[in-house]
């Protein structure tokens, strides 16, 4: 990045996550747990570390406490280097008694932030997707393009155009059209199958950005992608960056080149978990060159009695007696039972799963005491009665359906006193 740049970054973590409920029933969409240790928001906030940005703004909104207190515990930047921060900002509704409206809304309600940090470029990043991205890249691009605004893009099917801004570019990569959502559009240049979507990922000259707010807001207008984007295509000049010519330092030849993923519906968010399993994973979650950070873990080693287990995560403090595990994601502080068996799940914080449990094809959160014997993902019929199904089949229980039985056990016993010292989490924390 130019030494006489200064950046900002905005995060929008307001997202009410609708889609992915009910994982989202206490918690917002970037809170929501990813693999064995990580949540959502921590990729975004790893790639803008990773590439030495270090002022940013994490703007929340809907069910925000988990997420804060998430923040709070895991990013604190250091306190004597008065730029480098990563801050919660909640609507401070500043300009009315409103909620944000919008991403840009989200921003404006902020504009003191960057007219008294007086910044060269603002980054605009969402918070809801798995990917590895150097920022810097993206910036050094949009500098060289002497562009007013960039949008970090990629190819998507035309069946998911709805989902996505789509652009339309010439040869300079200069941004002709800009449709938010479109029920139809045309495919590509190169292609018959794609169409060209934004990513949410914007970089913004900081006046072009201030101007931009101020219009906006006057106008009533409220979206980055629905508003001012599209407005900003015939008076500005806009650039598309192509995300699948980042490169990442560490990466396998064998993973998935410019892997991205929306994980924005319970199908995607449980595929994405296992695109991290194997030898050879599509996005492998350990790169020494390129961290995605977690949470400090003061949990003890996870402890594996004896069972059968295949591809698959067992996460710090859980213990497995005598199980079968095949395609398995266990996240801290998880009790799998002699004799039951998991295929195809993911399992959440400080659940047990009873003796003799069949699950498979499903989702478990956090503080679930499954019974013995107990059958889930067999008859989705049955399950949709007691849980939440998707259209393919995934089984979502959500936290605390089944409450934690206080019958004896030896592990459950340890682990209660591992919580009371403060070396895992404790079984009912509201707040994980």
């Amino acid at each position: 990045m130019p030494a006489n740049k200064n950046v900002l970054a905005f995060v929008m973590a307001g997202g009410e996550g609708s889609r992915l409920h009910p994982l989202t029933a206490d918690r917002c969409k970037p809170a929501v747990p990813f693999n064995g240790k990580h949540r959502i928001v921590d990729f975004v906030l790893s790639n803008l570390v990773n590439s030495e940005i270090y002022s940013i703004y994490l703007l929340v909104q809907y069910k925000s406490q988990s997420l804060i207190e998430h923040v709070r515990q895991s990013w604190t930047m250091a306190r004597f280097i008065p730029q480098h921060f990563i801050t919660v900002v909640p609507p401070q509704m500043r300009h009315g008694p409103a909620w944000f409206q919008g991403t840009a809304d989200a921003v404006f309600q902020n504009i003191h932030l960057i007219e008294s940090m007086q910044p060269d470029i603002v980054a605009v990043f969402g918070a809801d997707h798995i990917y590895r991205m150097d920022v810097r890249q993206m910036i050094d691009f949009h500098i060289r393009s002497n562009a007013h605004a960039s949008v970090a893009t990629l190819p998507v099917e035309l069946r998911d155009c709805d989902q996505f801004g789509i652009v339309d570019i010439d040869d300079d990569h200069r941004i002709r059209d800009f449709k938010e959502k479109p029920k139809t559009t045309t495919p590509m240049p190169g292609s018959d199958t794609h169409a060209l979507a934004s990513m949410g990922n914007y970089i913004f000259n900081a006046d072009v950005l201030l101007r931009q707010l101020k219009r906006m807001h006057e106008s009533g207008e409220t979206d980055f992608g629905k508003h001012i984007l599209p407005s900003m295509v015939k008076s500005h000049k806009l650039v598309a960056y192509d995300f699948a010519t980042n490169t990442i330092p560490g990466t396998e030849a064998y993973e998935e080149h410019a892997y991205w993923r929306d994980v924005g519906t319970i199908d995607a968010y449980y595929q994405a978990h296992f695109d991290t399993l194997g030898a050879q994973p599509k996005f492998r979650m350990t790169n020494r060159h390129w961290p995605i950070y977690a949470s400090p873990d003061q949990a003890e080693s996870a402890q594996i009695e004896n069972g059968v287990i295949n591809r698959s995560i067992v996460g710090s403090g859980s213990i497995v007696d005598g199980a079968s595990l095949d395609h398995a994601m266990l996240r801290r502080s998880v009790l799998v039972e002699r004799g039951a068996r998991l295929e195809h799940c993911i399992v959440m914080e400080r659940s047990r799963i009873g003796r003799g449990a069949q699950v498979r094809r499903a989702i478990i959160d956090q503080d679930n005491d499954i019974p013995p014997d107990e059958r889930i993902g067999f008859d989705l019929e049955q399950d949709r009665q007691r849980f939440c199904v998707t259209p393919s089949g995934i089984v979502v229980v959500p936290a605390g359906t089944f409450p934690i039985r206080h019958t004896a056990s030896p592990y459950l016993a340890s682990m209660d006193r591992a919580a009371r010292r403060g070396r895992i989490a404790p079984r009912m924390e509201v707040l994980a």
